[in-house]
């Protein structure tokens, strides 16, 4: 099979498309015919290096967002499973350590992630647990089901299942035009919340506007800490949800009310944040990380999404051959929604 790997890492040309030995399902798996895949930051994080997750090893295969066919099962695995159109929860657990079967999955010691340290689907064929690959309904095209797994497993994780938003919430959403903040702003407006959207250029911050944001501010130029107080008749919001990090924690924190929420999952402007102690404690405000999301959310959240009206976000396409040129533009950060790679 064709594929896009790196042996080694380093900037946009170490990665190489080649032939590689067809992806094989063992006893329980299901080998998927990849229609498309979709880049997430990780990709480019593993290929600079050094790598992030346990497990990793060169040659890597990246791509966690996979859709496509099922067109050979494992010997355990119903063979009407056979041209099935799938999705995939990348985050392949073991199901039988201490955290798997008391339903705390996403601590298992032994988790696997597709495209992280778990061939992915920047190739043509990719093998994965037949429990992972979920039957994508008939009306949803296999592009749109590509956007989901990755961005709308960690938007539900961090507004439904840590950060609890409710009705008449006000949420600030940082970096709005990525694919996690897409979702966001879309679950959030769902959940019935108002939405605050920082973003770094108005053409990104008209997009969040389309997607329901009920303001938007320049996260450089303006003051996003005016904004949420404006916003809220001076009280500010009840929660924050960020990826971005270090860049913009110190004013999340000063946009919050009182016991406001600041929900974190990411490091896009780097790994140490230094805020204000004294405002933290003295105002009661909860820090959540957004730990990994399990198995059951993934399901819930899957359910959730196929009759919610969500609209994916999809910046642009580049076939499996331009795999360099796809990540250099989502290293240029000038992206609204996701990429997406055609094996």
């Amino acid at each position: 099979m064709k594929a896009a790997l790196h042996r080694a890492h380093g900037d946009v040309d170490v990665l190489e498309v080649t032939e590689v030995a067809d992806a094989v399902a063992g006893p329980g798996d299901v080998v998927i015919r990849v229609a498309v895949t979709a880049l997430n930051r990780l990709d480019i994080l593993q290929r600079q290096g050094p790598a992030l997750l346990p497990g990793f090893s060169l040659p890597h295969i990246a791509g966690m967002d996979v859709a496509g066919t099922v067109v050979e099962v494992g010997s355990d695995v119903d063979r009407a499973r056979i041209g099935e159109r799938v999705v995939v929860n990348p985050a392949l657990h073991c199901g039988a350590c201490g955290p798997c079967t008391s339903g705390d999955d996403g601590y298992c010691p032994e988790v696997r992630v597709v495209g992280g340290n778990h061939p992915g689907g920047y190739a043509e064929l990719v093998a994965v647990p037949a429990t992972h690959a979920y039957v994508i309904p008939d009306s949803v095209a296999f592009e749109e089901a590509v956007t989901i797994p990755t961005v709308w497993s960690t938007a539900w994780h961090g507004l439904v299942v840590t950060g609890k938003v409710r009705t008449g919430e006000w949420v600030m959403i940082h970096a709005a035009a990525s694919g996690v903040s897409t979702a966001a702003i879309q679950l959030a407006k769902k959940l019935g919340a108002h939405v605050v959207a920082t973003a770094g250029s108005e053409r990104k911050l008209e997009f969040a506007r389309k997607l329901g944001a009920d303001v938007a501010v320049d996260n450089r130029t303006g003051d996003v800490v005016e904004a949420a107080r404006r916003a809220t008749g001076g009280r500010g919001v009840d929660a924050v949800f960020d990826h971005v990090g270090p860049a913009l924690f110190q004013q999340s924190l000063l946009a919050l009310r009182p016991r406001g929420r600041m929900i974190f999952c990411g490091t896009t402007t780097g790994t140490q944040a230094t805020f204000n102690l004294p405002h933290a404690y003295h105002f009661g405000l909860q820090l959540l990380g957004a730990d990994p999301y399990s198995y059951a959310e993934f399901e819930e959240m899957l359910e959730y999404y196929w009759t919610a009206g969500f609209e994916p976000v999809i910046d642009s396409e580049f076939p499996l051959d331009q795999v360099a040129d796809a990540q250099r533009k989502l290293e240029a950060g000038d992206v609204i929604g996701k990429i997406l790679l055609r094996p």
